[in-house]
């Protein structure tokens, strides 16, 4: 077995939502707010569009690095939403964004290379770095700023060994969406900064930005998950400097392949036709959001600053505990309310608790009830 492999911690967003499965399957009545995942349908006419695919024999493999003409809809899509002239040589699609921050490494590291990223992250971005044998460093970010990135602290971290710096904005765990100025300081430092949109299109107040609108030695890695609810269908893309590429293509080639030819079709009818789905989708997890955050500071968690994007809260639990793991197991257990433990997420997250409100307003509004009970109940016994 290797070491690292043995060595890299699960995902407990995965954990929890396993568990919760299990209890469902005995009988229990779970509420999911732990999983990163829309409840929507994906839109008809992306699921039309797929079906098409099919009926036309578009079934066989694509191009290594995707179709041209979802190339060309990405490209189309940058230009309309942040004015960025991109072509369609800097896009290689991808069975989905994880599979695009993987090849990105591969493609942008040597062994003992640090990469500077924020601590609370998303669980797999260390695993991937250090998988490649190189070092993260974290710059811790804190609650109360509304876990700003500061490109002061960023540059502190930076050495000789530095190659990159990764950003998440909208973020996860924590909603947070990086303002203007400190993308384009972050964007001056020097290191290439790898840039992971997943969850633009999805911003409730002000707007987002791509890394590409402040600097061109950047990697966006990007995809249709989240957006437009098409996380089963596993499509993705990166969008790199030129001299990249060719590195990106042969990785596909090597270990993947192409992405799927029929995601990849259906990927450019949600481009240029599901804009209004995606904006009702947006209204509805808005309404969602300021629920969550209500309810949340009702219980007793602590949200300092509104998350505005995403559709996550990373609240603060350090009024009921110290060990976020064993306290989301407890909920889930307990109060049939599946969250995802802060730990999941970096050491700087340790006593907060992630929720998704990828949930209908009935089953949120059910699931606070839940935990006010709950821990209204706990604390009563402790006393």
């Amino acid at each position: 077995m290797r070491k690292i492999v043995v060595d890299m911690p699960p995902f407990y967003a995965m954990e929890v939502f396993e568990r919760a499965q299990e209890l469902e399957r005995q009988g229990r009545s779970i509420i999911h707010l732990e999983v990163g995942e829309p409840d929507f349908p994906t839109p008809t006419c992306i699921v039309e569009a797929a079906a098409k695919a099919v009926s036309e024999g578009k079934t066989h493999y694509a191009s290594s690095v995707g179709i041209l003409e979802l190339r060309e809809a990405i490209v189309e899509d940058y230009l309309e939403r942040y004015g960025v002239s991109i072509s369609p040589s800097q896009v290689v699609v991808t069975d989905g964004s994880s599979q695009a921050l993987l090849i990105t490494f591969c493609a942008l590291l040597e062994a003992g290379d640090e990469v500077v990223l924020s601590n609370p992250h998303y669980p797999c971005y260390p695993n991937i770095i250090k998988f490649l044998g190189c070092v993260p460093l974290f710059v811790k970010v804190s609650e109360r700023d509304g876990f700003q990135l500061s490109s002061q602290d960023i540059k502190e971290k930076i050495g000789s060994r530095t190659k990159a710096i990764l950003i998440n904005s909208p973020g996860n765990p924590t909603g947070h969406v990086l303002d203007t100025d400190t993308m384009s300081e972050i964007a001056a430092l020097g290191p290439i900064v790898v840039s992971d949109e997943i969850y633009h299109g999805l911003v409730y107040e002000g707007r987002e930005h791509s890394i590409l609108e402040f600097t061109d030695n950047a990697f966006v890695v990007n995809g249709f998950s989240k957006r437009f609810a098409m996380t089963g269908w596993r499509l993705g893309y990166i969008i790199a400097p030129k001299r990249y590429v060719r590195l990106l293509q042969k990785l596909m080639q090597n270990f993947f392949i192409a992405a799927n030819t029929i995601s990849q079709w259906a990927g450019i009818t949600a481009i240029r036709e599901a804009g209004p789905d995606v904006e009702r989708m947006v209204e509805i997890f808005n309404k969602r959001r300021k629920l969550t955050v209500e309810h949340l500071r009702k219980i007793g968690f602590g949200v300092a600053v509104e998350p505005t994007g995403a559709f996550y809260v990373l609240a603060n639990a350090k009024k009921f505990t110290g060990d976020s793991l064993k306290f989301a197991f407890e909920l889930l257990e307990e109060a049939g309310v599946g969250a995802t433990p802060g730990i999941d997420f970096g050491t700087n997250a340790e006593g907060y608790i992630r929720f998704s409100y990828t949930n209908s307003i009935e089953n949120i509004s059910t699931a606070m009830d839940r935990l006010e009970r709950y821990l209204k109940n706990r604390q009563a016994l402790r006393r």
